[in-house]
């Protein structure tokens, strides 16, 4: 392949097989959360829709899908790709940690494990739990 020149950086063949490969990778990825979440596969090959269907896969309002469109994808996209992690049932500390350095290859590995089953939307859900502990002001035994 020539190297390519965008926006003033040269691109060698090599780096655009490498790209191309990682892409592919995490379009298959993707694909196969969105189908174990049973959610539609074809979602991962519309760029913005993509985002949204991604929101309902952790429990996000849809709306939190365009704040990837500002400043707030610093902290929006490691949370969110933790909290992919979270639905399907990884919450140890060393699974934060893979997901972060080795997102690509983690979301696949989800993905393509039979292991692995979707647990259901996260967002939130920790909040209700702790609410739900509280119970009602009749639960009190006053003695």
């Amino acid at each position: 392949m020539d190297t390519i020149t965008l926006f003033g950086f040269e691109f060698s063949g090599g780096i655009q097989l490498a790209t191309l490969f990682i892409l592919l990778i995490s379009l298959v990825a993707n694909a196969k959360l969105f189908m174990k979440a049973d959610l539609p596969w074809w979602a991962v090959l519309i760029p913005v829709y993509n985002i949204i269907v991604a929101m309902k896969l952790i429990g996000r309002p849809s709306w939190h899908a365009f704040l990837f469109f500002t400043p707030a994808v610093l902290y929006l996209f490691p949370r969110t790709i933790m909290e992919v992690a979270q639905s399907f049932g990884k919450t140890q500390l060393s699974d934060y940690i893979l997901v972060l350095l080795f997102n690509v290859f983690y979301i696949l590995n989800l993905g393509l494990s039979y292991e692995e089953d979707y647990k259901g939307p996260v967002y939130r859900r920790t909040s209700l739990k702790s609410n739900n502990n509280l119970g009602s002001p009749g639960d009190l035994n006053m003695a």
